[in-house]
């Protein structure tokens, strides 16, 4: 596996298509509203197979938030959430921030308390999908 960073221009062609398999067809979010202006704002990462296939995704917003986390559900559990949330991480790190946001939907909050993130304040709901702020020291 590898993983790639990059702006929209150069990412969007594997990113938008992961993240519509992920939040649209599996978990029903709007189509509508699952791109957004900060996709341009963002560095992207594409996670890589060994045979060059994107099977995740993620963004790092300019104020260090982490979003838009998506590996396609052939690659879950192969390690390629925690390598795109480690690459992202280090982007954070590298650019200055000193800790990493992310709003994570309550099923996966367990994955991210692994890589040290913290619940910040109370459940809320965030296209009908239940979701948490968490926080992570870099």
């Amino acid at each position: 596996m590898r993983i790639e960073l990059g702006d929209w221009d150069s990412m969007r062609r594997w990113a938008e298509p992961l993240r519509f398999s992920v939040f649209v067809t599996e978990q029903k979010v709007p189509a509508e509203i699952e791109l957004d202006s900060f996709d341009t704002q963002s560095v992207h990462a594409i996670a890589f197979d060994d045979e060059g296939v994107a099977v995740g995704t993620g963004r790092l917003l300019p104020d260090g938030h982490i979003g838009r986390m998506a590996v396609a559900s052939s690659a879950r559990g192969q390690g390629v959430g925690s390598a795109l949330l480690t690459a992202l991480m280090s982007e954070a790190r590298r650019r200055g921030h000193a800790s990493a946001v992310l709003s994570a939907q309550t099923h996966a909050v367990e994955f991210y308390r692994r890589h040290g993130y913290a619940v910040q304040g109370g459940e809320y709901d965030d296209a009908g999908i239940p979701h948490v702020t968490m926080q992570c020291g870099l």
